[in-house]
């Protein structure tokens, strides 16, 4: 064989690659966090600007939906026998809501926790922390009334049979249990993985279900506070009156939500944020 027969391939290969082509793949590979970074800043930015009536309808949707988390995990502990491996096989069905809403592009709560924060972080004005607080505030109270639709319609319709029902209240009084300090720390991890899993989703395309799935079993499987699936569990708790509606919303959902947002937005926005605003000002 000659020296040239044993030229590399990986050179004749190069030589078809114009210098151009090279620069471009080279600013896309360092710039693979900047590029997703403004994909959810963007659409931090079209959230903010979509009528507060589409974000209402579809926050009550996402609610509503929502409520298949609990009603899933209540069918898969009724059909599993009880052994010590039910919980690997019974918390799957926490993911069921979630896959419901974000493949659906529903509004939930702790998504707009890292969407809608990104634009204010980049742009720190009146308008946009303004825009943010009307966002959230619309989606958590869209939220909150799709929860409680879900729960009474579980309560009173007998769409579940009394068994399911009963093992539905079970689970319900397991989070309501929790006391304000519990439910608070059990919030930060909850909050910071949903907006890991939104950071993820730009570049999981076409594997987006098993990445919910894989996230929201890992919520499930550690008990960590969902502010949104656990307003749909103490709802059921207050209408079977087993607690008052008040006191579940002071030592359980007030310190969920709490959590929820420290993890999400100030936890993992903020560094989310933080590894690409110094690049993105060398860019500008």
């Amino acid at each position: 064989m000659s020296v040239d027969d044993a030229k590399p391939v990986e050179h004749e290969d190069e030589e078809h690659i114009t210098e151009e082509e090279r620069e471009e793949a080279a600013t896309l590979t360092r710039l693979k966090s900047r590029i997703v970074y403004e994909i959810i800043r963007q659409e931090g930015r079209a959230e903010l600007s979509r009528p507060q009536s589409s974000i209402w309808w579809s926050g009550i949707a996402a609610g509503l939906a929502i409520s298949m988390s609990l009603v899933m995990e209540a069918y898969l502990r009724k059909s599993l026998p009880d052994t010590d491996w039910r919980p690997l096989v019974e918390n799957f069905g926490y993911a069921a809501g979630f896959l419901l809403v974000m493949l659906s592009r529903l509004q939930l709560f702790t998504e707009n926790t890292v969407t809608a924060v990104l634009p204010t972080l980049a742009d720190p004005c009146r308008r946009t922390i303004l825009g943010t607080t009307r966002l959230w505030g619309t989606v958590f109270l869209a939220n909150m009334a799709g929860t409680l639709i879900a729960a009474i319609f579980w309560t009173y319709s007998g769409a579940m049979s009394q068994d399911v029902s009963a093992i539905a209240l079970e689970l319900s009084l397991h989070v309501a249990h929790w006391g304000p300090s519990e439910t608070f720390v059990r919030a930060l991890p909850a909050g910071f993985l949903i907006a890991a899993l939104v950071w993820m989703m730009p570049s999981s395309e076409g594997s987006e279900f098993w990445v919910i799935l894989f996230f929201t079993y890992l919520i499930a499987l550690g008990e960590f506070a969902h502010v949104v699936v656990g307003s749909a569990e103490l709802f059921m708790v207050a209408l079977a009156g087993e607690q008052g509606i008040f006191k579940l919303i002071g030592v359980n959902l007030l310190p969920a939500l709490f959590g929820n947002i420290i993890g999400g937005a100030g936890l993992f926005a903020i560094l989310a944020w933080g590894q690409v605003h110094e690049e993105m000002e060398e860019q500008d």
